[in-house]
């Protein structure tokens, strides 16, 4: 059975970036950076967007790195005290260390293990291929973790399923914006929309959207989203990230009929008053919903 060597300790602030660099340069096969206080009292929300600097770490980091078994330890040792001694002038950023053996995982099982059916309402629930139907009188979306956003786990997703669930949908259109896996778009139509449209501004997830529409028996239609769409919608959702939706405020909003209904998620408590700002001129958009940290703003055009 392969295993793995991996290296660990703790390591302050900024310097935690100078260490990877260096480790990776050694020849370690991967490494890892993580709030030395996870999961405890002291745990720092640390939260980044696409495309944007960090502009900050956690001041307690834990630094862990996976090195090939044929390397001996002692060098691996030899290594760590080096830039225990100062890595740009970070002397003593670098705490003591630990080793552990890692052995090979059959990473499909372990993947698996994390992803149970989730209820989001009592009528809806998400639920993976690989699972019992928890209700089989319910609506049962199948989706699987894959390489597109969305599978019902995540705060934002289920903030945005909620909104739907309680929405009248049949004999409206639906868009969503930034669909992912489509796990939106699929329970707008399984909840009764006469008609819903997906764009994604990655290919992957319009395709993958696609395949998991298919396999449940839904209808919806997708497309990369700079394809031209010159329609507006009777509901809008979409669950992105603060800024995406900032930027795209007008194109969002030019998508939502006169007395249609806009969702946004993707959205910290910071980040409401820019939101509310950005989409003013066409909808008063307001916090309807908060779980985990996360908010939902919804709104309605004037008619």
């Amino acid at each position: 059975m392969t295993t793995w060597i991996e290296i660990s300790g703790p390591v302050k602030g900024d310097a935690a970036d100078a260490i990877a660099d260096a480790l990776l340069e050694a020849g370690a096969l991967a490494v890892d950076v993580a709030d030395l206080n996870a999961e405890s009292d002291a745990e720092q929300p640390i939260f980044g967007e696409p495309g944007m600097p960090l502009s900050q770490r956690w001041a307690d980091s834990r630094i862990a790195a996976l090195f090939d078994s044929n390397v001996a330890t002692e060098d691996i040792e030899a290594l760590w005290q080096t830039l225990r001694d100062g890595v740009d002038g970070e002397a003593s950023a670098l705490g003591p260390h630990e080793f552990r053996i890692v052995p090979e995982t059959d990473w499909v099982r372990a993947t698996q293990a994390q992803f149970e059916p989730i209820q989001i309402t009592p009528r809806l629930w998400i639920v993976p291929t690989w699972c019992e139907l928890p209700d089989p009188s319910a609506i049962n979306l199948r989706v699987d973790p894959g390489l597109a956003f969305g599978t019902g786990t995540h705060p934002t997703t289920r903030l945005c399923l909620q909104w739907l669930s309680d929405l009248p949908l049949a004999r409206r259109s639906v868009l969503d914006y930034g669909c992912g896996s489509g796990i939106l778009a699929m329970a707008a139509s399984a909840l009764g929309a006469a008609e819903v449209v997906g764009v994604d501004i990655d290919p992957q997830a319009v395709e993958t959207a696609r395949l998991n529409t298919t396999a449940n028996g839904l209808t919806a239609s997708y497309a990369v989203s700079d394809a031209e769409i010159n329609r507006q919608f009777d509901i809008v959702v979409a669950n992105i990230l603060a800024g995406p939706l900032t930027v795209l405020a007008p194109a969002i909003c030019a998508h939502v009929k006169p007395g249609g209904q806009l969702a946004l998620a993707g959205i910290l408590p910071p980040q409401i008053e820019r939101i509310t700002d950005a989409y003013a001129p066409w909808i008063a958009m307001t916090v309807t919903a908060e779980r985990d940290g996360w908010v939902r703003m919804s709104g309605t055009r004037a008619p």
